[in-house]
């Protein structure tokens, strides 16, 4: 890049593949919950890198992680471990049902792992006839083809070519839909404890067992995935436990890092020991640097002072979306847990979720969508109680537009 190139949006449109249509700014400096763009313009982040961000923008915890691993080491192959990724390792199976972990580099391959370890499990323990995954139409698990397949959206698989088979999809809370497709066939139920990109979904608490039980009654791992939901994003450390309903494989990214890159596969030393030597791996998986950033991430979230405040600002956000609500009548329900929050939109505003959320980066604000109907916050585990307000009077002016409009 010669000096004179000026960094615009026009240089992506240039330079990028087209699988994006990211917004017309760019933003350059993060600091807590607030964003500033190439203007020096102000925006309150309620998006936090979808889910990821979950200490904000440039916490002194991982910002001191990182620095001081990056005079350290930086990467070692899989022929030798490291402190970071033992320490770390440590933690999550302690402050887990695990007693293993793998890592890699996001949640999409954590679910690959994931789903492997499934098969390979039933195959060495039942044998080649138990291959079959139940997931849940509206489910999301990554953008590799077996996650993409696995998902229960077929936008996203289709196109591709031929899919991996023996995947099967039921409705989600819908127990009944489960029984109809298990058989001794299936060798692991793959479900979100709350559907994210679906749509903000929580799973019931007896639903959740329901798949438990099958699980048990049929010889089958059940596999949450918790890329979303995990590390403190509902109240804590992982959705699952809030249910009461242990999973055998549990899939972790996105806020584990904290905008630093960054998967994990936790499960029990039965199962895990199905991946012996040679049968999975990544390059990257591991690492130093990732590794010690998601611990001071651990360290700094996994407190009663981070998780009672997630519950706390939970019911902020709740008390400001009622009012916004009470003036404009746009949404019919909001559902969600701790800081993933989904506001659904009623009969009136049905299918215009990206018109909100447009208008809200007009008004300085940072939001997400959750398909066409759904506007979602996921934003920093830590945002005060002043962001949240100051940011919900530029959704409000946000949603006074559209409702013009």
């Amino acid at each position: 890049m010669t000096a004179e190139t000026q960094v615009t949006r026009a240089l992506f449109d240039e330079v990028m593949v087209p699988n994006y249509a990211p917004a017309k700014l760019i933003p350059v400096k993060g600091a807590g919950s607030r964003v500033w763009d190439q203007d020096g313009r102000e925006y309150i982040d309620f998006a936090g890198g979808i889910a990821v961000s979950s200490l904000g923008h440039c916490h002194p915890a991982l910002v001191n992680a990182l620095k001081d691993q990056a005079d350290k080491l930086w990467h070692l192959s899989n022929v030798l471990t490291n402190e970071p990724a033992l320490r770390l390792a440590k933690k999550l199976v302690d402050h887990t049902f695990a007693e293993k972990v793998y890592f890699c580099n996001s949640g999409a391959e954590a679910n690959e792992a994931a789903f492997k370890l499934a098969r390979r499990w039933a195959l060495d323990t039942h044998g080649a006839h138990k291959n079959e995954i139940i997931s849940f139409a509206k489910s999301f698990h990554g953008r590799t083809f077996f996650t993409v397949t696995v998902g229960g959206q077929a936008s996203y698989s289709d196109g591709f070519g031929p899919k991996p088979g023996a995947v099967l999809h039921a409705e989600y809370n819908n127990l009944e839909s489960v029984k109809a497709l298990i058989s001794d066939k299936t060798c692991a139920i793959v479900v979100e404890p709350i559907q994210g990109e679906g749509g903000i979904i929580p799973g019931d608490y007896a639903f959740l067992q329901g798949l438990r039980d099958l699980c048990d009654q049929h010889n089958a791992l059940l596999v949450f995935d918790e890329v979303q939901t995990g590390v403190g994003r509902t109240g804590k450390l992982y959705d699952y436990m809030n249910s009461g309903v242990t999973p055998d494989i549990l899939t972790s990214a996105k806020s584990l890092g904290g905008g630093f890159p960054v998967g994990a596969m936790l499960t029990s030393t039965a199962i895990a020991a199905h991946l012996k030597v040679g049968t999975h791996g990544s390059t990257y998986g591991g690492n130093p640097l990732a590794c010690a950033v998601a611990e001071a991430a651990i360290d700094t979230i996994n407190s009663p002072e981070v998780l009672t405040g997630v519950l706390k600002n939970e019911q902020i956000f709740r008390e400001c979306l009622q009012a916004i609500n009470e003036e404009f009548q746009v949404f019919a329900e909001v559902r969600g847990k701790g800081m993933l929050l989904g506001a659904v939109l009623n009969e009136k505003y049905k299918g215009r979720s990206r018109d909100f959320f447009l208008a809200a980066a007009d008004h300085g604000l940072f939001a997400l969508v959750a398909g066409v109907d759904v506007v979602r916050f996921a934003p920093s585990l830590v945002i005060t109680e002043a962001e949240i307000r100051e940011g919900m009077k530029r959704f409000a002016a946000a949603v006074k537009q559209v409702v013009a409009s």
